[in-house]
């Protein structure tokens, strides 16, 4: 029999299990704010193509016609395929048939083409997707101030001044 001898047992104290779980909890906190920015960055990465797109089919409407995208009536067009349509100057209808539908040199827009109408310059509007309200993401405010940065007011996606042929995101 043997008498004072102890027992070793293997494992970890409970002071080294605390300062492990302590040393993880400052990596997380250290981590963690880096992949929520990561989403932010994402969402202004996507706004800044959006608005490059946009304003790169605005410029090839321009130099095409020589007047800015909703400058004119795009209504009353006779198409030779498709359907005619447009909107009245200075309106969003205008602005977005000018830029996703065929047009005619005078901006008359139709819904079909048979090969020598401009455009499609956009296949669509694109969304801003830091408007809140889903259904305002790509509608478009047109303005005729002639002002460079007018005031946003979030109600719509885009804000596009006809005097200046400035686009601006609707939120900024």
């Amino acid at each position: 029999m043997r008498i004072g001898k102890t027992t070793l047992q293997h494992g970890f104290t409970l002071v080294e299990l605390l300062i492990v779980v302590i040393i993880l909890a400052i990596l997380a906190a250290i981590v963690v704010p880096q992949f929520a920015a990561s989403t932010t960055d994402a969402e202004d990465a996507v706004l800044d193509t959006n608005l490059q797109n946009l304003r790169s089919g605005i410029e090839f409407y321009r130099q095409e016609h020589g007047h800015w995208p909703s400058g004119i009536t795009s209504t009353g067009a006779t198409c030779p395929a498709g359907v005619a349509s447009g909107g009245a100057l200075n309106t969003e209808a205008a602005f977005v048939s000018a830029l996703t539908e065929f047009t005619f040199k005078d901006g008359k827009a139709c819904t079909g083409t048979d090969g020598t109408l401009f455009g499609p310059y956009v296949p669509e509007i694109p969304a801003n997707t830091k408007i809140v309200t889903v259904a305002d993401q790509t509608k478009v405010k047109v303005l005729t101030a002639g002002v460079l940065n007018p005031a946003p007011d979030g109600t719509t996606g885009w804000v596009f001044d006809n005097v200046t042929g400035q686009l601006l995101p609707n939120n900024l």
